[in-house]
């Protein structure tokens, strides 16, 4: 049953890593694991996961600063932050931090395993994905996972790709929050304020005044739409 995925998950509390690889592994998944935030830096280097499952709360760093590094190590590297922080500012930062996904403790194992697929595929699709694409005055590398303004480049994440993709598909119409949810994440379990607050992303990398969008813009009520 193995699909040849490694997972590395990145967690200090020894029942809660022997559930998850249970879990991983009863769907196919190899796990590896780290129980500090060094050591699990040090694997990701070493074998090169699918994706991270990163606990926020580790023995000697914080699990933001870890995911930073993460993200430095590789720039469309899957990571899913799992924390008992359950406030929107805890979330906003992960997100900031690099994750593409956060996910509240206690979660149910089925939940965790949806999104682990669900976020793969994503990954997967984003991958796929090909071109260059002009916005404004952004050049966005959707294959590449970067876009740049003034020679300023920054990465995207799979999720951010995903986004911009599906807005990319039908520029200028206006799309919900619903359908973005299932066509990008595909778990209808996820807040939408997920979406809200990747716009905030985008627009800080895309728009020339993100408080002012002229390209990502809200559909009051409804959802969003770009503008080219």
């Amino acid at each position: 049953m193995a699909n040849g995925k490694t997972i590395l998950l990145i967690e200090d509390e020894p029942t809660m890593v022997l559930g998850l690889c249970d879990a991983l592994g009863f769907e196919g998944y190899r796990t590896v694991s780290a129980g500090n935030g060094r050591q699990g830096v040090e694997l990701a280097r070493v074998e090169k996961p699918d994706l991270v499952l990163l606990d926020l709360t580790l023995p000697d760093t914080n699990g933001y600063e870890v995911c930073a590094q993460l993200r430095r190590i590789s720039r469309t590297l899957p990571i899913m932050i799992l924390s008992a922080r359950s406030q929107d500012s805890d979330k906003i930062r992960g997100l900031d931090a690099g994750a593409d996904d956060y996910v509240t403790k206690p979660f149910s194992v089925g939940e965790l395993v949806a999104r682990v697929r669900a976020l793969l595929r994503r990954v997967e699709r984003a991958t796929s994905t090909p071109g260059l694409v002009r916005i404004g005055k952004a050049d966005v590398n959707l294959a590449g996972h970067t876009v740049a303004v003034d020679g300023h480049e920054e990465a995207l994440s799979s999720y951010e790709v995903a986004l911009l993709g599906l807005l990319l598909e039908r520029v200028g119409e206006a799309i919900s929050r619903d359908e973005i949810l299932d066509k990008v994440w595909g778990v209808q379990a996820i807040n939408n304020r997920a979406v809200d607050n990747f716009i905030v992303k985008l627009r800080r990398k895309v728009e020339p005044s993100p408080d002012k969008p002229q390209h990502i813009l809200t559909v009051y009520g409804h959802g969003y739409k770009l503008v080219l």
